[in-house]
């Protein structure tokens, strides 16, 4: 007898913008449980977007960060006959998305400066340009990729 497939539990969108990314990245920005510190750090993101690029709809501009940061191609290791090897595999949407988000709130967190929610809009208006870290580090990925194309065929 088979066992039942798992089904995902949808993720309520947020209340001011309703949109379930930005519900996302509140819970990715998140720390020990306290989410209405990370909302108030998202929203405080998204409006100090809002007057820099002079848009009604931030969140427009966040999903141009996201779709420009999130990578196609990643390497996964691999052990075949007591070597190691990097095999280059496609990137699932889950985690192309859960990436992408990953990598701008990083790029986010190791600048120093200001309050993280001047440095989080600093980054997402960059990777809405193709620019920052968090594009940096989607190209190195790519790169790495296609550095170990040799090993594809490893890919089962």
């Amino acid at each position: 007898m088979r066992r039942k497939l798992k089904t995902k539990k949808g993720l309520k969108p947020d209340y001011k913008y309703q949109s379930e990314k930005v519900a996302k990245l509140i819970n990715y920005i998140m720390y020990d449980g306290k989410k209405s510190t990370a909302e108030t750090i998202i929203y405080d993101t998204l409006e100090i977007i809002k007057e820099k690029a002079k848009v009604k709809n931030p969140v427009e501009i966040l999903e141009l960060a996201l779709t420009n940061t999130a990578p196609n191609m990643e390497v996964k290791s691999k052990r075949v006959g007591g070597a190691n090897y990097q095999v280059p595999m496609e990137v699932r949407p889950e985690r192309r998305a859960a990436l992408s988000m990953k990598w701008i709130i990083d790029a986010a967190r190791t600048k120093k400066g200001s309050c993280i929610a001047d440095r989080l809009s600093a980054e997402i208006l960059a990777a809405s340009k193709n620019e920052g870290e968090a594009v940096k580090k989607r190209e190195n990925t790519h790169k790495m990729a296609e550095a170990n194309k040799a090993f594809a065929h490893f890919a089962w």
